[in-house]
């Protein structure tokens, strides 16, 4: 069946992943971005090459100005929201928390809690039957370091993500009469541009090796699990959070 989610930070990644995977099903899309427009660009070109319609939607999540305007963009051209992937997040430089300044702790947070917040808030709102929907899922991108704790990295970060996990728990009790499944995804390590971004390039490639299946994961096979869970083939999947990690 014919679907029209919306990616948050859908550029580049794990979102760009989703994306794309979405469209060769022949899911219309709906691409986040914040500051880079050609990247999201080059997504909604790809998709639409792949027979799919997408739209590229600029917003800071941690803004619910930004975010009500996102959803309402992509429901009026899309005409309803069938799934909603919470995947934009932040880390910072590798850091322990005793040289961690506040400023950087209340973005990381900013971004990953509260901006992960309002969009499940935003497609509750969309999605909910009781308020006109037609139900729908919702899959919010955890990470591993929620239960490893990610110690001299960023401890913020996996902080944040542990209130992902709790979240996945409390909002699909929440949402499960209202037909809205929610379900969490931890991914391990994976080779993504993201590292590279806080000075780790290598990390992925070092770490890699080191886990059970001795190599980093990869944006698409997050994607694929992502895609899973929008999907109908796990109609009766929710509140659950799927560790992709290689048995880390």
């Amino acid at each position: 069946m014919s679907k029209a989610i919306l990616v948050t930070g859908g550029s580049r990644g794990i979102g760009r992943a989703a994306c794309l995977l979405a469209a060769q099903r022949g899911w219309s899309v709906g691409v986040n971005y914040l500051k880079d427009q050609a990247a999201a660009e080059a997504v909604v070109a790809e998709a639409r090459g792949l027979g799919a319609k997408a739209l590229a939607l600029k917003g800071d999540v941690s803004r619910e100005e930004d975010v009500i305007a996102m959803f309402d963009a992509a429901t009026r051209a899309f005409g309803t929201l069938d799934g909603v992937v919470v995947n934009a997040g932040i880390a910072a430089v590798v850091s322990p928390l005793v040289d961690m300044s506040v400023e950087r702790m209340r973005q990381v947070f900013e971004v990953n809690v509260l901006g992960a917040y309002i969009c499940a808030r935003e497609a509750a709102r969309r999605m909910n039957r009781s308020r006109g929907g037609n139900g729908g899922s919702i899959v919010l991108i955890s990470s591993a370091a929620a239960r490893i704790g990610g110690p001299d990295l960023y401890v913020d970060y996996a902080g944040s993500k542990g209130a992902i996990d709790t979240l996945a728990l409390g909002l699909s009790k929440e949402l499960g009469r209202e037909g809205v499944r929610v379900n969490a995804i931890r991914p391990g390590l994976i080779d993504t541009e993201l590292h590279a971004t806080y000075g780790a390039a290598d990390r992925p490639q070092k770490m890699g090796a080191m886990t059970p299946m001795g190599r980093p994961g990869t944006a698409n096979e997050i994607g694929e699990a992502i895609v899973w869970l929008l999907s109908d083939a796990s109609s009766y999947t929710s509140g659950a959070i799927l560790d992709v990690a290689g048995a880390r």
